[in-house]
């Protein structure tokens, strides 16, 4: 009787040890999914995405220039640095460490070789891993 209690008492220990293994895989997996969706919703991609996609195509340089505007505010406000929208061709960029002192660069576009009469084309070049414009093309015609 005494072996059979003792068989008993493991048996149960080791089906409590599988549940809690068990659980702690379950709450990992848990915490994984949401750190991974912490990011952008589609939907707020597909907004800031928007911003910058309606300038695709042949523009007028004035158009060019309210979508190099529109680029150095977002660069401006990413605080991290690692949303920054790189943009080339026709555009003059300089890059500066962020107030505060921090070290992550802010690129920045000047509109000065943009002639208002003048038609370019836009062409996004470059996404992020998430769907985010990265990258933007802008040549003269």
């Amino acid at each position: 009787m005494e072996n059979a209690s003792k068989a008993l008492i493991i048996a149960g220990a080791i089906l409590l040890s599988i549940l809690l293994i068990t659980l702690g895989i379950f709450i990992f997996q848990q915490a994984q999914s949401t750190i991974q969706n912490s990011g952008m919703s589609q939907a707020e991609i597909n907004t800031f995405n928007s911003q910058f996609s309606k300038y695709e195509g042949t523009k007028k340089g004035s158009e060019v220039k309210s979508m190099i505007q529109e680029i150095n505010v977002n660069n401006a406000q990413d605080e991290s640095g690692e949303h920054q929208i790189t943009v080339t061709g026709v555009v003059t960029a300089t890059t500066a460490g962020s107030a505060g002192g921090s070290s992550a660069k802010k690129n920045q576009y000047l509109t000065s070789k943009i002639v208002n009469t003048k038609t370019y084309e836009i062409e996004i070049t470059g996404y992020e891993n998430n769907g985010r414009i990265s990258d933007i093309k802008i040549t003269a015609k």
